[in-house]
C-alpha cells in the first residue's frame, strides 16, 4: 500500500517558530514531526511514500532524500499554492497506482490505529476508510464531522456550526482510500474558504455508494466506513509542540542522551533528557526531568530546566528556573519562581 503525506502547510499558528522551518520539520525529541508520522505508516508496511511539499521547503527533501537510508521510497510533489487537501491529493494522483493511506504531517495516532484502518478498509472492500474521534460538540466548527452508523459513514460536513453538526464524531486528517476517490477530485468546487475540500470528494463517494447499493443487502462494495480512535496528538501551536515533546520523553523515563561534548561536572541531568550535539551548558545547571535541547542552544550558569524544550539558537539566561515552557530564539524566556 502506498502513502501520501501532506506537508505543504506553513504552520502559521506556530509562528515565530516556523519563521525558519515549516511545521512538518518542527522537532520532536530529535526527529521532525513529519518523520514521526511516517514511522506510524512504515510500521504498517506503507513504505512507498509521496510527500506533498511547498515550493520553499527543501528541508523535507534534505531529510528523507530518496528514502533508501530509511528503508522507504520517497517521492515529492510541489503544491505551489495552499489550496486544500483535495488539491494536494490531486497533485499526487499521477504517482498513485492502488489503495493508499493519506495523512497530514501534524496528526499523530498510534501505529495500531493505522493497522485497524487498513484492516477495516480491506474487510469492508471500502472506497474510503476514515479515522474518527469523538469531540466536544462545541468544537465541530474546526473539523470535519460525520453522520456515522457504525461502521458506515453516511454524511460528512466540513467545519459545521455546532447547531448544524450531524454528530460529535470528527473525521481526522488520516484516511485509507481506494483509487476511486481520485476520479472525484476534478468535480470538487472551491469552497467559501477558498480551498478544495477533501470532504466534498468523500461525500461524492458516499452518494455514489448509496445509489449503487443493493437495497436488500444493506451494504455494498465501495462504502465509506470509519474506525474510532480515542486519542491522537496534533500540533497546532507552540503549546501542542511542547506537549508532544514531553509525551515522547515520558515514553522512555530512563532515557538520557547528552551528545554535546563539553559539560561541566557540576551539571546535573535528571532523566528523561535529550541534549543534542552543539548545546552549551554552563556550570551548576540542573537539566531535567523531561527536557529536550536542540542543537545550538545555550544555557547559562546555575539555570534549572524541567518539563521544557529549547529550539536551535535559543538562550536561557543564567540563574533562571524554567518549568513547562518552550524556549525559542524569537520568544522571551519566561522564568518560573524558584
Amino acid at each position: 500500500m502506498q502513502g501520501v503525506v501532506l506537508a505543504a502547510g506553513k504552520g502559521t499558528r506556530l509562528q515565530p517558530l516556523t519563521q525558519t522551518r515549516t511545521k512538518a520539520m518542527a522537532p520532536v525529541v530529535g526527529k521532525p514531526l513529519v518523520a514521526r508520522v511516517v514511522d506510524t505508516l512504515v510500521a504498517n508496511g506503507v513504505t512507498d511514500l509521496v510527500f506533498v511539499v511547498s515550493s520553499e521547503d527543501e528541508a523535507i527533501r534534505g531529510y528523507f532524500g530518496d528514502g533508501a537510508h530509511l528503508g522507504i521510497a520517497a517521492r515529492y510533489v510541489v503544491q505551489p499554492e495552499r489550496l486544500g487537501m483535495a488539491h494536494a491529493l490531486g497533485l499526487a494522483a499521477p504517482l498513485l497506482t492502488g489503495p493508499f493511506v493519506l495523512s497530514a504531517c501534524d496528526n499523530l495516532v498510534a501505529a495500531a490505529h493505522v493497522a485497524d484502518l487498513i484492516a477495516a478498509h480491506h474487510r469492508h472492500a471500502a472506497a474510503a476508510t476514515l479515522s474518527l474521534m469523538p469531540i466536544d460538540i462545541a468544537k465541530t466548527g474546526s473539523t470535519g464531522v460525520v453522520a456515522w452508523e457504525p461502521p458506515y459513514v453516511r454524511r460528512i460536513v466540513e467545519k459545521p456550526r455546532p447547531a448544524d453538526a450531524p454528530s460529535n464524531i470528527s473525521s481526522l486528517p488520516l484516511y485509507v482510500f481506494d483509487p476511486a476517490v481520485l476520479a472525484m477530485l476534478p468535480r470538487v468546487q472551491r469552497s467559501p474558504r477558498g480551498e478544495y475540500e477533501l470532504q466534498d470528494a468523500i461525500q461524492m463517494l458516499i452518494d455514489r455508494e448509496r445509489t449503487q447499493r443493493v437495497p436488500t443487502s444493506g451494504r455494498g462494495r465501495g462504502a465509506v466506513v470509519g474506525v474510532i480512535t480515542d486519542t491522537r496528538k496534533q500540533v497546532t501551536d507552540a503549546a501542542d509542540l511542547l506537549a508532544l515533546n514531553l509525551y515522547y520523553l515520558a515514553q522512555e523515563p530512563a532515557r538520557q542522551v547528552v551528545a554535546t561534548t563539553e559539560v561541566a561536572a557540576s551539571v546535573k541531568f535528571i532523566p528523561p533528557v535529550v541534549v543534542e550535539n552543539g548545546v552549551r551548558i554552563g556550570p551548576h545547571c540542573t537539566i531535567g526531568p523531561r527536557v529536550y535541547l536542540e542543537r545550538g542552544v545555550c544555557v547559562g550558569d546555575h539555570a534549572q530546566l524541567r518539563d521544557a524544550m529549547a529550539l536551535a539558537g535559543a538562550s536561557v539566561p543564567p540563574g533562571v528556573t524554567v518549568v513547562g515552557r518552550l524556549i525559542a530564539p524569537d520568544l522571551p524566556v519566561i522564568a518560573n519562581q524558584r
